[in-house]
């Protein structure tokens, strides 16, 4: 086993966002640690405010700190706000990494996401594509305050040598997921979809754009387990990439979600609505070269997706 440059063991470890889907999956990864986990519900704590993040930093003094915490969102939501998306979570980071340096944590990692890619990156998308060209338009705003993000992670390096990374992981998906249609990203708008589609029991089920584009997928609790491992086995200014190594189209990644869900129905494309980036793929070698290998297939990956979705719905009382 290698030695980690970055030990957590007796370490308070702070995560911001962790009643997200990638937060509450970090809590999840980190209880076998021997770390102290600590966390703030935002009855708490208001990320927006600079004076409350600060005071609540010095009162808890986390020795690492994980910012999971933004405002996310799928195409439609990151067209209509566009000033939330770029300015909430420009003030989100802002107030973490200024409280984070005030009390001299040890270690920093900053999630961003794939869309701070531009739009046509030659695939699969290396982690010097970044800032290569036009950004995908749709979400432009968000991947404008990610990139601020990874730069404010290189900026305190270099300027104080603090021990800040970043990772970018592809499109995430599994428990805790956004299931809100006015929100969510792909695969939880469809496993959504597709289990309203059975249970009305639709002949058909209409899906965005041509189908045709490709995105990557990575179960959220293989993103945690890739997070954790930077932490301790990584440290430099290049973000790094989290993915699963392979690609589907919309429809094909439709085709497999009715499979799961038990939609019979026809599946039909729409091409008068928007399809996003034509294709993205990341290249994860460097991640893999530290060691770290995703585990959760994508089929059943979805099961349990579902089977998450199924048990939301349920502690809520909705059949």
């Amino acid at each position: 086993m290698v030695e980690p440059l970055y030990d957590l063991r007796g370490k308070r470890v702070f995560v911001a966002g962790h009643r997200g889907m990638v937060g509450s999956a970090l809590v999840r990864r980190l209880v076998g640690e021997d770390c102290e986990v600590v966390t703030a519900p935002r009855s708490e704590l208001d990320l927006m405010d600079q004076t409350a993040v600060l005071r609540w930093m010095r009162e808890n003094r986390p020795d690492t700190v994980i910012i999971a915490a933004a405002k996310v969102g799928g195409i439609l939501a990151n067209a209509s706000y566009p000033v939330d998306f770029l300015q909430d979570n420009l003030v989100i980071q802002s107030n973490l990494f200024g409280a984070a340096h005030d009390i001299n944590v040890s270690k920093l990692l900053f999630l961003g996401s794939s869309c701070i890619y531009p739009k046509m990156a030659k695939q699969p998308i290396r982690e010097e594509s970044l800032l290569t060209g036009p950004l995908e338009p749709t979400n432009q705003w968000y991947a404008i305050a990610k990139i601020a993000g990874i730069k404010l992670c290189q900026a305190y390096r270099e300027q104080y040598g603090a021990d800040y990374i970043s990772a970018m992981p592809c499109n995430l998906y599994g428990p805790g997921d956004n299931y809100d249609l006015q929100a969510s990203h792909v695969m939880p708008a469809l496993i959504r979809r597709f289990h309203e589609a059975k249970e009305s029991k639709a002949e058909t089920m209409v899906i965005w754009g041509t189908g045709t584009v490709l995105r990557e997928f990575l179960h959220v609790d293989d993103c945690a387990e890739g997070l954790v491992h930077l932490l301790k086995h990584y440290s430099g200014s290049e973000h790094v990439n989290l993915g699963s190594g392979s690609d589907i189209t919309i429809l094909a990644l439709a085709e497999t979600i009715a499979r799961v869900v038990g939609f019979e129905g026809d599946i039909k494309t729409d091409p008068s609505k928007p399809d996003g980036t034509p294709r993205k793929l990341m290249d994860s070698h460097f991640a893999r070269s530290l060691g770290w290998q995703p585990g959760i297939g994508l089929e059943d990956g979805i099961a349990a997706a579902y089977q998450s979705f199924l048990d939301a719905q349920s502690n809520r009382g909705v059949h």
